[in-house]
């Protein structure tokens, strides 16, 4: 089966686009109300979609960097009558002593015994830039992680079964200080499912970090691997508009689908609404990639700012804000 590595300049003029699906049950073939986002056109963004339908289409673009949703997730966002009492800002971190709990991905994570370079030092810095922006505090300053580029997506959960709250990236390589910066917020303000996040639901969030890599064009529409690849698809609609739609390598697998119903559900997702034929699937120009991810619930982002804080001798509660140093 043919495959062409995209680099350079081909990936950068993928869309962004939605991964995942609103609702967590899928009955039989996702048919015409295949879960996720948002597809855009040939050079457009995306969000992954509202229930198990089409979301918006509209794209938040900054510059000329295109944006997508990536997992459709649950729903509402209800807040928490539990708020946490903290002080509302975040102190400087590193990336010691940070709680055994975080959930690294296992999406291509390390393949090829290649160190990995998403951190939970990531997920720290995004929940400091929201937590800084709700409370209006000045943003935090440069991080130590690297500030490599890569394609990327912010992902935003909540409560204990952790429906989607926001999911947006680019499939565009930014570097990762300003990139995680900026779809920190757009994920958790600007996804068109949901309203924009309220400091009542900071308790209650999960916040995953996404590195795409290893970009390949294959010939055929089943030559990758679910719960490894994610996908990315180009496909022509009733009208002859060219559209696109991607899930992250984790959506497959957690939706429990196979080949044929993921697919299925992207091209709904995409918009596509006449019959899914055998003939159309095979005209389908598909993209496979790979993904770093690492996941941190707020709770351990705050056990982590504690355990600094009162490591460093202060026994008062946390400061209003300390930048980075």
């Amino acid at each position: 089966m043919g495959r062409k590595r995209c680099v350079g300049a081909d990936c950068s003029k993928m869309a962004a686009g939605c991964c995942g699906v609103k609702k967590q049950k899928l009955s039989g073939s996702p048919g015409s109300g295949g879960p996720g986002g948002t597809a855009s056109g040939v050079a457009g963004s995306g969000h992954c979609g509202s229930d198990l339908g089409i979301g918006s289409s509209s794209a938040v673009a900054a510059g000329n960097v295109n944006r997508v949703n990536g997992l459709g997730g649950a729903g509402s966002s209800s807040s928490s009558s539990n708020s946490n009492t903290l002080s509302p800002s975040p102190v400087s971190y590193n990336s010691t002593a940070l709680s055994p709990h975080l959930s690294p991905g296992s999406s291509g994570s390390g393949s090829g015994g290649r160190k990995m370079v998403v951190s939970a030092e990531m997920c720290c810095f995004c929940f400091d830039v929201l937590y800084c922006h709700l409370y209006g505090y000045q943003p935090p300053r440069t991080p130590r992680f690297t500030n490599d580029p890569y394609p990327l997506f912010v992902t935003w959960k909540i409560g204990r079964d952790k429906r989607l709250r926001g999911c947006i990236g680019t499939f565009s390589a930014m570097n990762l200080h300003s990139g995680l910066r900026e779809y920190t917020l757009t994920s958790a303000l600007k996804d068109s499912r949901f309203p924009p996040m309220t400091r009542d639901e900071l308790p209650r969030l999960f916040c995953s970090v996404s590195l795409l890599t290893n970009f390949e064009d294959v010939g055929d529409y089943l030559d990758w691997e679910v719960g490894v690849h994610g996908i990315r698809i180009e496909f022509f609609n009733e009208k002859g508009s060219k559209r696109t739609a991607t899930y992250l390598p984790e959506v497959a697998k957690e939706q429990g689908w196979d080949h044929i119903q993921t697919i299925d559900s992207l091209l709904r997702k995409g918009g596509y609404k006449a019959p899914i034929t055998n003939d159309f699937r095979k005209s389908i120009k598909l993209t496979r990639y790979r993904s770093e991810k690492m996941t941190m619930s707020y709770a351990e982002y705050i056990a982590h700012r504690q355990h600094h804080h009162y490591q460093n001798g202060i026994g008062h509660p946390l400061p209003p804000y300390n930048h980075y140093s």
